[in-house]
């Protein structure tokens, strides 16, 4: 990857519906080899899609939980069973392994308070839970899609 891939990146994640044209401009290359560097991206999987970034607040889901899940289980069976029923809730936006004092991170999106209720009704029907922490995110101080481009 050179500074040109780096460069169709930066503008494809600020703005994956830029014309072709526009990001060729952008980094100074003709519209055809910046077509084949953005199929190349693709096809290594550097570039793994292409999505619209959607308002919550207008989608009624403002209400970001973080999750802190601890278990007393780490067997194969109780991990499938689990990411299974977090996956599988579409509330839930980004879940992690972790190392440390928490074993597993959630991040959940809802309408308000009465919801997550619901949603953590839900969890615990699907799966076992030995200690679980939730906290409410009171203000969004920084959200991005955007990866750092300056270490590849």
């Amino acid at each position: 990857m050179d500074e040109i891939d780096r460069k169709i990146l930066a503008c494809l994640q600020e703005d994956a519906a830029v014309p072709l044209a526009e990001v060729a401009r952008r980094v100074g290359l003709s519209p055809t080899p910046c077509w084949r560097r953005i199929q190349k991206l693709g096809r290594a999987r550097v570039i793994r899609a292409r999505v619209a970034l959607l308002d919550a607040g207008k989608l009624n889901v403002g209400v970001t939980v973080f999750v802190a899940v601890r278990t007393n289980r780490h067997d194969r069976e109780w991990l499938e069973t689990f990411a299974k029923a977090v996956v599988d809730l579409p509330e839930v936006l980004e879940f992690y392994r972790m190392s440390g004092e928490i074993d597993y991170l959630i991040k959940v999106v809802v309408p308000d308070i009465q919801a997550y209720d619901a949603f953590y009704k839900r969890l615990i029907d699907r799966v076992s839970l030995y200690d679980v922490s939730s906290s409410f995110a009171m203000e969004q101080i920084k959200c991005t899609t955007a990866l750092p481009l300056h270490y590849s």
